[in-house]
């Protein structure tokens, strides 16, 4: 798959770069290639059930790739499953016999037992069942249908390419095997930039959103949002972390040697890095501790989340009530080079930068990985979240991983909490969360 997505980040960039120009010289709106589906023309009367309600099942994808040459993506999802199965049937999707193999040999004893795991072979690229895998929503009966939404690949393709078009006709594939209808939109949105509480309010990204649909504003997208998810209020963050900028914006200015940072084709500001609800009345938001503020990622990332923090403060809920806000504190910046072999690496080697800047082609880069607390999946009866702490490593890094476990404990009284080891898949740009889409109970 490494030559098709090349050619195609390569051609996005171009285009990207290209509109961008244009874009200077007139206010002209962008245009998009229309998309061949018909969207309701009526409110659907679905509601997007919260991820702390009641789950059937949690979908979890095989990675059909590493990020780094060093690290396994596969064993990430081993240690998922193993975790989750206790607590919701997985149903994990495999893309032939020979990922089904691989699976069975890494897991077999979840194999054994058909009440923990369903497989479903299924046709997709990439892994992250968050933003492009189903989205299950409830109407006032009970009964579910399967909100279908457009993708673009996080902004770095678009709807004509054939692997983009196969991985946005996932949700389709899958509700047609669980036989519950389809409502389809126009819009283009990621499960990982919209955060529900179940009850009407909605929390979701400027930056995200916007860059996604250049042709709608944001009245057009609430409107949107509210007829296939029945929302009520909207809440809006500006700016998503520093590190989650597009990759192909540019290298981040954090280093105090004043090299480059490169992110690693991250999504331009998706809430669940730095927002979640814990409950219809209580959030859970990032925050920069004192002793990280001191270089330029800290410095822009407390900024942003200080931001947010104050736009929530003084946001309500669709009943006009005021949020309860708990705060966490990011993990410390994780900075390492990769090089030549890492398949991130060939990535964003090949992108062309909008700010100018050349990649340094055959030589280490610095790339920063997309860490975050936040990135957690709420399942029943527990939370599985993200550890960074190595044996041997900085000691620092362990406290704040027991502080974070502790601040989920206070947070989620009656779940267990799970912390585990995903660094592997954070250099791919997202979390546990981002690979996993819970199925409410129907």
């Amino acid at each position: 798959t490494l030559i098709p997505k090349l050619m195609r980040i390569y051609v996005s960039m171009l285009c990207l770069a290209l509109c961008f120009t244009a874009c200077k010289k007139s206010d002209a709106p962008t245009q998009q290639v229309p998309l061949q589906k018909v969207a309701a023309a009526t409110n659907t009367d679905y509601r997007l059930p919260a991820e702390f309600e009641d789950q059937s099942a949690v979908w979890i994808l095989w990675p059909q790739l590493q990020h780094r040459k060093d690290m396994s993506n596969e064993e990430v999802v081993v240690n998922l499953v193993k975790e989750i199965s206790p607590y919701a049937h997985v149903n994990l999707g495999v893309l032939d016999d020979s990922t089904l193999a691989l699976a069975k040999k890494m897991i077999p004893d979840e194999f054994e037992d058909p009440k923990k795991l369903t497989i479903h072979k299924l046709p997709y690229q990439e892994f992250w069942s968050r933003d492009m895998g189903p989205v299950f929503i409830i109407d006032k009966n009970g009964k579910p249908a399967m909100a279908d939404f457009a993708f673009t690949d996080w902004g770095y393709g678009d709807n004509t390419m054939e692997d983009v078009q196969m991985d946005e006709k996932l949700d389709e594939v899958i509700a047609k095997k669980l036989n519950i209808p389809i409502i389809s939109s126009n819009m283009v949105t990621e499960g990982g930039d919209h955060e529900v509480n179940g009850k009407g309010t909605m929390i979701l990204c400027e930056t995200v959103e916007l860059q996604r649909n250049p042709n709608m504003n944001k009245a057009q997208i609430e409107a949107e949002f509210a007829r296939m998810f029945g929302i009520k209020k909207f809440i809006w963050m500006k700016e998503g972390l520093y590190e989650d900028e597009h990759t192909f914006d540019g290298p981040l200015k954090g280093d105090s040697q004043g090299r480059p940072i490169y992110t690693v084709f991250t999504t331009n500001g998706h809430v669940d890095e730095y927002v979640r609800w814990v409950n219809p009345t209580t959030i859970i938001l990032a925050e920069v501790p004192v002793e990280d503020r001191g270089d330029e990622i800290g410095k822009i990332n407390h900024a942003r989340m200080e931001a947010n923090y104050n736009i929530l403060k003084n946001a309500t809920d669709q009943d006009g009530k005021a949020l309860n806000i708990i705060r966490i504190p990011l993990p410390k910046s994780i900075i390492q080079p990769m090089s030549a072999g890492d398949p991130v690496y060939n990535y964003i080697s090949e992108l062309e930068y909008l700010d100018g800047s050349k990649f340094p082609v055959g030589k280490p880069a610095l790339t920063i990985a997309a860490a975050s607390y936040n990135n957690f999946l709420i399942t029943n009866g527990a939370i599985i979240g993200q550890k960074y702490y190595k044996e041997g490593g900085d000691l620092a890094v362990k406290a704040r991983d027991e502080q974070v476990k502790g601040i989920l404990e206070k947070a989620f009284p009656n779940r267990k909490i799970v912390m585990l080891d995903a660094l592997s898949v954070n250099w791919g740009g997202g979390g546990i969360h981002c690979i996993t889409r819970q199925q409410p109970l129907f």
